[in-house]
């Protein structure tokens, strides 16, 4: 098989989705405290557009969030669309801010997370979901953006490596 066909940023994305989606059902599932628990999908749509900017981030939003929808008894596409528009708003403006130092991907993420989970949460209760709407859920979306921050560093790092299309191995000459 071509090199270049294994190491294709698409196959790449959607290998990090796929590990994402099964940690976040089976592993992170176990870790809750409460309501909160690692958001792995929504971190990976925040990561995506931290490296990738506005457009390639709601993509790999919308479809972090279709994939998250499957696993859920909400409307379909309830997660796409939040998971996206806030994968735009950090992209867009993520672009605009230095990336140089360490603690922006995990402050960015921290806020998105928090305002995803709300997003989410107020969507739901336009589309008749109102129990998503509780006096705790300001309290539960900063934990989760704060559980979220501390992933941060690896799923930037997971999602740099898939959007990459460079060849790293010495077997590709």
């Amino acid at each position: 098989m071509d090199p270049q066909t294994v190491n294709s940023p698409r196959l790449k994305i959607l290998f990090v989705m796929l590990v994402a989606a099964v940690l976040h059902q089976t592993l992170f599932a176990a870790l809750r405290w409460g309501d909160v628990r690692p958001h792995l999908l929504l971190l990976m749509a925040v990561a995506g557009a931290i490296v990738g900017g506005a457009d390639r981030g709601a993509v790999i939003g919308f479809l972090c969030g279709l994939l998250a929808d499957l696993f859920l008894q909400t409307p379909l596409g309830l997660s796409a669309l939040a998971f996206s528009l806030v994968a735009f708003g950090v992209g867009s403006v993520q672009s605009s801010v230095i990336r140089s130092a360490w603690w922006i991907p995990p402050l960015t993420a921290l806020v998105a997370s928090a305002a995803g989970i709300v997003l989410y949460a107020l969507l739901g209760a336009i589309v008749g979901q109102s129990q998503f709407v509780r006096p705790v859920l300001l309290l539960v979306a900063l934990a989760q953006g704060g559980v979220n921050a501390a992933l941060a560093p690896l799923m930037v790092k997971a999602m740099s490596w898939a959007m990459t299309d460079r060849v790293e191995s010495s077997f590709a000459r």
